[in-house]
């Protein structure tokens, strides 16, 4: 007797055109599935949103917001990928010493701006990742000093975005009571 599968509680979105990860693929064929599940994720809840309620911060008392978190995550991507795996010598996106949470806190300029560098940095990533020979490809760990492998950073990256598509639910059904997957 082969047993029910469970149905899905949460609706999906109407305009959900992700590509659901393989059940069965190699580990680099699994991991970049998942990171790009999960950007697609990301893309979805600050979709259909007017671009001046992005910068909402609508889950007092926490200031995050959408603008804030795609600031962030293109942020992350740059440094992650581009600075620490490839070593390229760009400037931190909404960073700085005297400032380190500028991601967040200021939300000058246009959020579709931020969204274009958002979606620009991840195709970068995704471009860097191709090219490495394997997932034990390694860059420097900046704090550190010690290499990073490709595994680590694209691991580092899933847990990331599964954190903060956490955050933009919330902000997302805050802002205009859309749910979804």
């Amino acid at each position: 007797m082969t047993p029910n599968p469970p149905k899905h509680t949460s609706p999906l979105w109407a305009d959900d055109t992700r590509t659901p990860p393989p059940l069965a693929a190699d580990e680099r064929t699994t991991l970049t599935a998942y990171l790009d599940w999960h950007r697609e994720t990301f893309a979805l809840k600050c979709s259909g949103v007017a671009p001046e309620r992005l910068s909402e911060r609508a889950v007092p008392p926490s200031s995050l917001s959408l603008h804030g978190l795609i600031r962030h995550l293109a942020g992350v991507e740059r440094w992650w990928f581009r600075i620490q795996f490839a070593g390229e010598d760009v400037s931190m996106l909404y960073y700085s010493d005297d400032d380190p949470d500028q991601d967040f806190d200021r939300l000058d300029g246009d959020p579709g701006r931020a969204l274009e560098l958002w979606r620009s940095e991840c195709a970068l990533s995704r471009e860097i990742t191709a090219s490495a020979a394997s997932l034990d490809a390694t860059g420097t760990h900046l704090a550190s000093g010690e290499p990073v492998a490709l595994r680590r950073v694209l691991v580092h990256l899933i847990a990331e975005y599964a954190r903060h598509n956490g955050h933009a639910d919330l902000l997302r059904e805050r802002l205009d009571g859309a749910t979804g997957q």
